[in-house]
């Protein structure tokens, strides 16, 4: 939308150099040992690692530094201490070799990720940027931002609404399900309001601007998305966690071994020996594993962090409406009169429907194709703006209506329950009652109880922009008894707000009204490919299928176990080269390829995160359960 300012860059923007830097480093060292065997090259070599040292030490220490400063303790703190080490004792091939290590771990991480900073742009690329504006002398296209409430605006078919405002002119129906979480296409006519941001179906609507572009629906939606980015609380690493007990204690055996007469270049040894590699690397590494693990099943990671921290959710929130739900109405209830069939009230129905624009109309003829009712030719057909669809059915007068319109006729009908209704008449006399409703999809109810069972959530709930009634018949199909309906895209930001109090949160959502809490979530996944929903997740489930949800679950978890192992394990091998090394047993070039051979255990370790593993389909494990 015009006016809306590029969010702030991420850390893997500031990162997009760490390639260039590691094969910098790379050519440096490897040049470096070329003049080692070459001779007559003794007063040169030290030249081929300035590149080195010029482009890699000081950026890399300054990150880190700045970092330190900010109060944040990650696992690469030894290698600042190990580079004013080395620097100070001129030990540069030493420092160049921290340059590999340090730069070539960042970069095999941030080829895993690359994702939160165009969430806005994919929002503004989906909005129109020149609207139809109705005119005295004719339509002209003018550019959205000059809009001002009172316009009058043509939106033409399949179009996006450039801005909120009411119908003045035609009749037809717009999806409004990415915005509002209400799963139907809503009919529109005269004084019909309409949002910015909702897709238009196939008639061309004449509305009357209620506000400018930059005060509209999806304007608003996009100011709360630029908050979550700017307020996301940040996830501790799983690297990071183990150094915040690691660091110090290198430092200080490091220390002592220089106080205990080791010196300076006793004390680079140490710390070189201890530069955490295993855990700057081992973990981006299984990371990278269980991406090409997940992409194999059709499930995206955009976020590695997402996989580090899913297992540790214990609070998972749901979007109703294409989440938990198909995302369209489905005859769900059909009540015929005493006089007819449920088959004969299909068919004629589907006589009628088959010639209509209406949201309900394809409902009605799936159903009617569903179960094998055979259509019936109608003639004479009338569609009035709020009055339905009339038509004359094997002699007989048929109406399709709304409860309030046939009511309004004096026609008795069964209590209302919740869901869209429309009524079929004959003559004027009640002939059925069809009830609609979002259904649940097949596996929702299974997936949830599976969660508690086998993932250790602690909490299940649904929040949606829907209806109370509608979002409390779900709840009941599915066995979740927290709910929030009503909710608009800044009530799910505040919801997901106050559970992460509590500890890290999963949400899982599928519309553009969910995209604000996809991103402030601890762990955001959405279910489609719709890009601005899938730009504000950390992972994206290509297809809407909750097991794919199951099984990203399982490489979390599994991709976090290896990880330990590798980053466990590195370090237990760096903490013996640094005992070997406080006592003289390892010099700093010793120290540094000690380390190398480290990183290579760990490496191989953290690779099997690529292959399959063990995954349960969660609807055998409740089938087994139950029996």
């Amino acid at each position: 939308m015009p006016g809306t300012s590029a969010p702030p860059p991420t850390d893997n923007q500031t990162r997009l150099d760490r390639p260039f830097i590691a094969a910098v480093a790379g050519l440096g060292i490897g040049f470096y040992g070329l003049l080692c065997i070459w001779p007559g090259t003794a007063s040169w070599r030290s030249l081929a690692l300035l590149p080195t040292l010029a482009l890699g030490v000081f950026p890399l220490g300054a990150d880190i530094a700045k970092r330190l400063l900010a109060g944040e303790l990650r696992a690469d703190m030894l290698a600042l201490v190990s580079f004013g080490a080395a620097l100070a004792l001129a030990q540069w091939l030493v420092a160049a070799i921290l340059v590999l290590m340090l730069s070539g771990g960042e970069a095999l991480e941030g080829l895993a990720s690359r994702r939160a900073f165009r969430v806005l742009d994919a929002m503004a690329r989906r909005m129109p940027q020149t609207a139809h504006r109705v005119t005295s002398s004719g339509v002209e296209d003018v550019p959205v931002a000059e809009i001002i409430p009172g316009d009058v605006l043509s939106v033409h078919p399949h179009e996006i609404s450039p801005v909120d405002g009411v119908v003045v002119s035609g009749r037809g129906s717009m999806d409004e399900s990415f915005l509002t979480g209400e799963p139907y296409r809503m009919g529109k006519s005269v004084g019909s309001s309409t949002l910015s941001g909702a897709v238009n179906g196939e008639s061309v609507l004449t509305i009357r601007a209620s506000k400018h572009a930059k005060d509209s629906r999806y304007s608003a939606i996009m100011k709360v998305m630029e908050e979550s980015i700017q307020n996301k609380p940040r996830m501790r690493r799983l690297a990071d966690s183990i150094a915040v007990w690691y660091a110090p204690l290198a430092i200080v055996v490091a220390a002592t071994a220089w106080a205990a007469g080791g010196g300076s270049e006793r004390f680079l040894a140490v710390v070189v020996s201890a530069t955490p590699c295993p855990l700057i690397i081992a973990v981006p590494v299984a990371v990278i594993g269980a991406v090409s693990l997940a992409a194999s099943r059709s499930i995206v990671v955009r976020d590695p962090a997402v996989l580090e921290g899913i297992g540790g959710c214990r609070t998972a929130i749901f979007d109703k409406t294409g989440t938990l739900t198909y995302g369209k109405p489905i005859l769900t209830e059909l009540i015929p009169a005493p006089a007819w069939t449920r088959l004969e009230a299909l068919s004629v129905a589907a006589g009628l429907e088959r010639y209509s624009r209406h949201p309900l109309a394809r409902s009605i003829l799936d159903a009617a194709d569903r179960e094998g009712a055979p259509t019936l030719e109608a003639e004479e057909i009338h569609e009035t703006p709020g009055e339905g669809l009339l038509g004359v059915v094997g002699g007989r007068e048929i109406r399709i209506t709304g409860r309030r319109q046939a009511e309004a006729r004096g026609i008795q009908l069964p209590p209302t329950q919740g869901g869209l209704e429309c009524v079929l008449t004959e003559d004027g006399a009640f002939a059925a009652l069809l009830r609609f409703r979002d259904a649940p999809r097949e596996e929702s109810r299974p997936f949830l109880s599976h969660l508690p069972r086998r993932h250790r959530f602690e909490k299940l709930m649904i929040v949606s922009g829907d209806r109370e009634s509608e979002v409390r018949y779900l709840a009941n199909a599915v066995g979740v008894s927290d709910i929030r309906a009503q909710a608009s895209p800044e009530d799910k930001v505040a919801i997901v707000s106050s559970e992460e109090k509590r500890g890290p949160v999963l949400f899982v959502g599928d519309g553009i009204n969910d995209a604000p809490a996809l991103l402030h979530a601890s762990v955001g996944v959405a279910i489609g490919s719709a890009d601005v929903t899938a730009a504000a997740a950390g992972a994206v489930i290509l297809t809407p299928d909750l097991v794919k949800v199951d099984e990203l679950l399982h490489i979390g978890r599994r991709m976090r176990t290896i990880a330990l192992e590798s980053a466990v394990g590195g370090v237990v091998l760096s903490l013996a080269a640094m005992l070997a090394a406080a006592w003289g047993h390892l010099s700093p070039v010793e120290g540094a390829i000690a380390q190398e051979v480290i990183d290579l255990a760990a490496i191989l370790n953290s690779a099997r995160a690529a292959c399959p593993g063990r995954l349960t389909d969660f609807r055998t494990a409740s089938a087994a359960a139950a029996s």
